[in-house]
This record gives structure tokens, C-alpha cells and sequence, in this order.
């Protein structure tokens, strides 16, 4: 802080003997030596506040990067899912109009008859349309065509 050296503090010393002479001195420099010690103590304090700030700022803007970052992927991960799902409803309605027009060719109907087929039938009824509200979630399993949980053992152990 204060650059002194080794003379210059030795010039100091016997000028404060001279004018404080050799009974004040002591006492003098204890008194010097706490306020020294109280100034570097409140020093301290206000730089290690300051530290906390700074660290607390710090943690605010990495905490607020995070959330930006996840609100971020999670509109990602929801475009995506929408254009997963758009793509396979299309999907779904080519291969529809393939097997409708497989079906025509294969009975010799023409385009346009009137009346639904057992064919018509069996496709609507395999595979129902989406409706208005879109596929189920993605969230909630579906129960349906999987095999019921084991019940485990005879003797009740699971």
C-alpha cells in the first residue's frame, strides 16, 4: 500500500523519539499500531461484502442463463414434437389414400362409387382417424395392448 522502506522508517522512528521523547513513545505507537489494526479490520469487512455481492450477481445471472436456456430447449423440444407429429399424421393420410386406391384397383371399383366397402371398414376401424384435439399425449401411456402386470408366485412374493 504505502511503499516505505527500511531508512525511511528508521527516519520516522527518531523523529517520533525526538519530539514524543522516550516515555510517550510507547504508548503512542500501541495507540497508532489499534488504529491501524481497526482500519485494516473495517478494510476487510467492506471488501468481503463486496465479494458477496459480486458472488450473488454472478449466481443471478447464471441462474437466469439456465432458465433461458431451459425455456429455451423445451420450445425447442415441442417444435419438434409438432413437426414429428404433423409429419406422421401426413404419413398417416398417404397411406391411407395408397390403400383405398390399392383396394379400387384390386376390386375394380371405380373412383367415386358410391357406398363403403367391408374394406373401408376395416381400415377406419384398424386405425381410427386422429381427431380435432390431435393424438393422445405423448405423456400419458397408453394401457392399451400391453399384458397385464405379473401378479408374482403362488406364495405371494413378487
Amino acid at each position: 500500500m504505502f511503499d516505505l522502506g527500511f531508512g525511511e522508517l528508521l527516519l520516522i522512528a527518531l523523529v517520533a523519539l525526538v519530539v514524543l521523547g522516550p516515555e510517550r513513545l510507547p504508548k503512542a505507537a500501541r495507540f497508532a499500531g489499534l488504529w491501524v489494526r481497526r482500519a485494516r479490520a473495517q478494510w476487510y469487512s467492506v471488501k468481503s461484502e463486496l465479494e458477496r455481492e459480486l458472488a450473488a450477481e454472478e449466481l443471478k445471472r447464471n441462474l437466469d442463463a439456465a432458465r433461458t436456456a431451459a425455456t429455451d430447449f423445451e420450445r425447442q423440444a415441442r417444435d419438434a414434437v409438432n413437426d414429428l407429429d404433423a409429419s406422421a399424421r401426413k404419413a398417416e393420410a398417404d397411406t391411407r389414400s395408397e390403400l383405398r386406391a390399392l383396394r379400387e384397383d384390386l376390386e375394380g371399383v371405380s373412383p367415386g362409387t358410391a357406398g363403403e366397402t367391408d374394406a373401408d371398414a376395416a381400415i377406419d376401424a384398424a386405425d381410427p382417424p386422429a381427431t380435432a384435439a390431435g393424438p393422445a399425449s405423448l405423456d400419458a401411456p397408453s394401457d392399451a395392448g400391453t399384458p397385464p402386470p405379473d401378479q408374482g408366485d403362488d406364495d405371494g412374493r413378487r
